[in-house]
């Protein structure tokens, strides 16, 4: 019986080990999982920095490679048109930094962007959604009609009267050209006479300035409203008068100090700019007169081809805006009341067109045309878009 006894509670004992022992095995298991997951969170961490930090370097080195790059590209364009032009590196013609702007050869904003692969995807967008409007405009006259309409009468009327345009584009040219050289030309001859500078200086003046009145001033305006030019002939008379006036002003403008500050001595020729420099600045893409440029050592005539393309392509773009997004919401609006509500939808209808108008207005004037023409005349400073609100000072 005692023996039975002594057995049942060894038993009891061992049972109970057992019992106690199994919680602390499933702690130590908790445990140890618990340690398997806050070491995966380490090592994640851990890959996580060690791939922040390679990419910031790879960043960083790319970022170094391509001003590097830039440095050097424009380091070698400098050297290169140093070299092309050697007389006239150390004249005393040379415009330094505290005489306004210096012209350094370097290539256009849009032409550096282009470069990068994102850019390009939204410049192909753009080119895709042309030829979405070609498509759609295609198919709609296809299946109004039954047939493919080619209409550009909206093309033949807005440049009508190309006659008219050049003729009187040729005579402000003439003007442009002619009339305030020679007017300075005279006085700088006769400025430097004792007794008679002040007559002369006010008779320049005064023909100078009934001459840009009448030859840039009222005849351009004359011309438009004698003849009742289209928009986009009326637009290139006004464009080229403003254009005139200011390469005009321009070169009055830096001329007029040169020839008072440089008294010539007895024997000596005076010094005046020459005809040659002066018919350059009227066609290439600036507005500050020097007598020497930034040259490049030649033409790429495939660029200046591309450009013109690029230009046409703008044009039909512009058409098929109007064709598809404005005439007909304003055909429909024009016979309807004027109310406040026909106002704000029409407003809100040629938000979107405008804004499309104005980025081709940009990219075709003042990208594809200006580079095109400084092409052309070899003129290597292509930054003529430069946002004014980055200039640093005044003279810029």
């Amino acid at each position: 019986m005692s023996t039975h006894d002594t057995s049942n509670t060894a038993v009891r004992r061992t049972r109970g080990r057992t019992e106690s022992q199994r919680p602390a095995e499933n702690g130590s298991i908790r445990q140890h999982d618990n340690h398997t997951n806050m070491s995966d969170a380490t090592l994640r961490n851990e890959d996580m920095e060690r791939m922040k930090v390679e990419l910031i370097r790879h960043v960083q080195s790319r970022l170094n490679e391509l001003l590097e790059r830039a440095l050097s590209d424009s380091m070698q364009s400098l050297c290169r048109n140093t070299h092309t032009h050697p007389d006239h590196t150390h004249t005393h013609d040379r415009h330094k930094p505290d005489q306004g702007k210096v012209f350094v050869a370097r290539c256009s904003l849009l032409d550096e962007l282009f470069e990068i692969s994102h850019i390009r995807t939204i410049y192909h967008m753009f080119i895709a959604a042309l030829l979405l409007f070609i498509i759609s405009t295609l198919a709609v006259d296809y299946i109004d009609q039954g047939r493919l309409v080619l209409d550009f009468d909206l093309f033949y009327y807005a440049f009508g009267q190309l006659g008219t345009v050049v003729w009187a584009w040729t005579l402000m040219l003439a003007y442009a050209l002619l009339g305030p050289y020679y007017i300075l030309s005279v006085w700088a001859s006769l400025n430097h006479s004792r007794g008679w500078r002040t007559c002369v200086s006010a008779a320049a003046a005064l023909t100078l300035c009934a001459a840009q009145t009448s030859m840039l001033g009222i005849f351009p305006v004359y011309i438009v409203l004698h003849y009742q030019l289209p928009p986009a002939s009326r637009f290139i008379i006004i464009l080229e008068q403003i254009r005139f006036v200011m390469k005009s002003y321009s070169f009055i403008r830096e001329t007029t100090p040169a020839v008072l500050k440089n008294t010539p001595q007895k024997g000596e020729p005076l010094r005046y700019p020459s005809l040659s420099s002066y018919l350059y600045f009227l066609f290439c893409p600036t507005l500050i007169y020097r007598e020497v440029y930034p040259r490049n050592p030649y033409i790429r005539w495939n660029y200046v081809g591309m450009n013109f393309l690029k230009i046409l392509a703008s044009l039909f773009y512009l058409y098929f805006i109007l064709v598809r997004l404005c005439i007909p919401v304003f055909t429909n609006k024009s016979n309807q009341p004027f109310s406040t509500r026909t106002f704000i939808l029409a407003l809100f209808h040629a938000a979107f067109p405008g804004m499309l108008m104005l980025m081709l207005g940009f990219y075709a004037f003042l990208h594809c045309w200006l580079n095109a023409f400084a092409e052309m005349l070899r003129f290597a400073d292509r930054m003529f878009y430069r946002v004014s609100g980055n200039l640093i000072s005044l003279k810029e």
